[in-house]
């Protein structure tokens, strides 16, 4: 009876360290993809806690988290260093579940990015899962000691980690260096961008609920009563009952929500731009610098050079998108005798355009042809060989 007892918690132990062992791996490759994106979410939250000092850092810590979550992982897996390992798994999920309860709790960071892009979840999900790996680490934790390495020899099992933190560093930055390699934003290769910003004939609406203040004239008594018991009741036949301030409205049920609902492209005058711009049935080259004080200049360079013969060469309309203020983008255009046309639209769908500052994306009848990071442009030959010469 008692090696029943014994084995029982084995089972348990066992479960719980391949089941967190592989969560940490996907949770921080997944946001390794595209770490930049965390990078967003981390100033949400340092904003949230008066810290925006760390934004200048957040693209290191958000690599160093992405890797730090898949090195535990491989680690807890492996049985590497269990002790010092599920000490700091430990320690890393009170902090996450301390966050996503405060996102939950306040409502102040609408989606914890812990899956990044891929897998959207609400705070309390969020915080619904890091409970349950609260528990889990908790099983790791208390029996640490029970956990031995599956590979005895200490200088293959140091190589084998030494692999894995080389590999998991690499590869945020390599995706930060350039692009996701898997791209889960709206404006992936071969999105239809148009068709995302549209809402489909039939689908569902939002429903609301509006709440009405009543006033009774004779007893001065008040009440409140939602639109469908306003109906029901028929008190708007009572003439000794008035609706008193501004009825208020709560989303009840929320109906089809586009890919792109938050795109506004628009000029320094405030005419929009959008529908023009996305939809040209030709080719057209879209720069997307969403803060050209902190832009790549010699990239700035490199795109004006290819705006030119685009424009030359075959006639190929670009623009430059940024969130900057019309007087500065101006000024920033003649201080490097840009030939581009500048629009201006809100930071955040230009952030999930592309992954740089600037990025370029080509573009034809509102399909992204093709996307780059300034570190990855491609040549004008190529882009003429490729796309513009096969097009006449």
């Amino acid at each position: 009876m008692e090696q029943q007892l014994k084995v029982k918690p084995n089972y348990f132990l066992a479960f719980s360290r391949v089941f967190v062992g592989i969560l940490f791996i996907f949770s921080g490759l997944i946001k390794a993809n595209d770490p930049l994106g965390f990078s967003y979410k981390l100033e949400e939250y340092f904003e949230v806690f008066h810290t925006t000092f760390l934004n200048n850092y957040a693209v290191p810590l958000s690599i160093s988290i992405c890797a730090l979550e898949v090195i535990f992982g491989a680690a807890l897996l492996l049985g590497y260093k269990a002790v010092k390992v599920s000490w700091g798994m430990l320690l890393l999920i009170i902090f996450f579940t301390f966050l996503t309860f405060w996102s939950a709790a306040f409502d102040v960071v609408r989606s914890c990015g812990c899956f990044g892009d891929a897998i959207p979840l609400t705070p309390w999900q969020s915080f619904s899962k890091d409970l349950v790996l609260l528990v889990l680490v908790l099983v790791i934790f208390l029996n640490r000691k029970s956990i031995h390495p599956l590979i005895k020899k200490m200088g293959a099992m140091d190589s084998v980690i030494l692999i894995v933190v080389l590999l998991s560093f690499g590869f945020g930055i390599y995706t930060y260096n350039f692009l996701p390699v898997i791209d889960f934003l709206p404006y992936h290769k071969g999105a239809n961008l148009p068709a995302y910003m549209r809402i489909p004939q039939g689908a569902p609406l939002d429903v609301f609920e509006i709440t009405y203040t009543l006033k009774n004239k004779k007893t001065g008594e008040t009440k409140k009563m939602t639109d469908k018991e306003y109906l029901k009741t028929e008190i708007w036949k009572d003439t000794n009952w008035e609706i008193t301030g501004n009825p208020e409205s709560k989303l009840v049920k929320q109906g089809y929500q586009p890919k792109i609902k938050d795109l506004r492209i628009m000029d320094s005058q405030g005419t929009d731009y959008t529908g023009e711009l996305i939809e040209n049935p030709y080719y057209n080259l879209i720069i997307v610098a969403y803060d050209l004080d902190r832009t790549n200049e010699k990239a700035i360079g490199d795109l004006n050079a290819m705006a030119i013969n685009a424009a030359e060469n075959y006639n190929t309309r670009t623009v430059l998108l940024t969130a900057n203020s019309a007087r500065s983008a101006a000024a920033y255009s003649k201080k490097h005798n840009l030939v581009m046309e500048t629009f201006y639209a809100d930071a955040v769908p230009l952030k999930s355009m592309v992954r740089a500052n600037p990025g370029l994306l080509l573009l034809k009848n509102g399909v992204v042809i093709d996307k780059w990071h300034f570190h990855s442009l491609p040549s004008y030959q190529e882009l003429e060989d490729k796309y513009f010469r096969n097009n006449r």
